[in-house]
């Protein structure tokens, strides 16, 4: 697994590190991220439901793009988003289910963390569990190469643009979602994938220094693995799942008191 070189540029401001302490009764945490669920991938939709719904895990933390795009929680009532809401309903009946926003739904919003009773996981989160502290995150603000992104980034993160775009017709946010979504394919197929821009490593090590932690988890890049960004510091990287296009790419990372363990998704048979 590449990463982006130290000397990529100068690390960003610190930002907030909240802490989120398991319970002392749990026994295993799961990690998932880069979902993108959408309508037109019905087999990743029933993998993720099956997962959430048979897991042994105490807790599920979705690490960011749970959702191909969000364009505001007045969304949830679509037939497709409402049987997506359900399942999250169910499963937080059964265990905890926590959720970081990613690029693609950052406008998830407390309406639809309420209606699915998910927790709230800001990003970055530092994670007490099992003896152990990780940090959480989603991943894309530690692309630091992507200087274009960055500037998006921090632009659509605003309260003021929030506003501007959620007071758009839901039918308008969603056309402009596709629009963004076709030009992010079209600069990724001109691209060769190992280009695509990666986890800075000297920012990455400079957040888990910060927060005493050695490892760090994150989703994003769609380059699953397990890699030292330094001596003492570590990042473990989630796996996109993709399992309507022959690929049948999914897969957990799963945190016990025995550690680390990437495992399969549940099923339920």
């Amino acid at each position: 697994m590449s990463t982006s070189p130290a000397t990529a540029g100068p690390a960003p401001r610190l930002p907030r590190f909240e802490e989120f302490r398991a319970p002392p009764q749990w026994r295993a945490i799961d990690f998932i991220s880069d979902l993108h669920l959408q309508a037109s991938q019905p087999a990743t939709c029933a993998a993720f439901e099956a997962h959430l719904l048979h897991t042994s895990a105490d807790a599920v933390m979705i690490l960011g793009d749970l959702f191909e795009a969000w364009v505001g929680d007045d969304a949830r009532d679509g037939a497709f988003e409402r049987g997506i809401v359900e399942t999250l309903h169910e499963a937080a009946s059964r265990r905890r289910i926590a959720f970081m926003a990613g690029n693609r739904d950052f406008l998830v919003g407390s309406e639809l963390l309420g209606a699915c009773g998910m927790t709230a996981l800001p990003d970055p989160t530092v994670l007490l569990a099992f003896g152990e502290r990780v940090l959480l995150t989603h991943g894309d603000a530690l692309c630091l190469e992507d200087t274009a992104y960055q500037r998006f980034r921090a632009e659509v993160r605003t309260e003021a643009w929030r506003d501007a775009f959620l007071a758009r017709p839901l039918a308008e946010r969603r056309s402009i979602a596709e629009r963004m979504r076709e030009a992010s394919r079209a600069h990724q197929a001109g691209q060769r994938e190992e280009l695509w821009a990666d986890v800075d490593a000297a920012a990455a090590v400079q957040w888990m220094r910060a927060t005493g932690t050695s490892v760090m988890v994150h989703g994003h890049t769609h380059r699953p693995g397990d890699q030292v960004l330094a001596p003492g510091f570590m990042r473990m990287v989630l796996t996109d799942w993709e399992c309507d296009r022959g690929s049948q790419r999914a897969g957990v990372l799963r945190l016990s008191e025995r550690g680390f363990e990437r495992v399969a998704p549940a099923t339920g048979s």
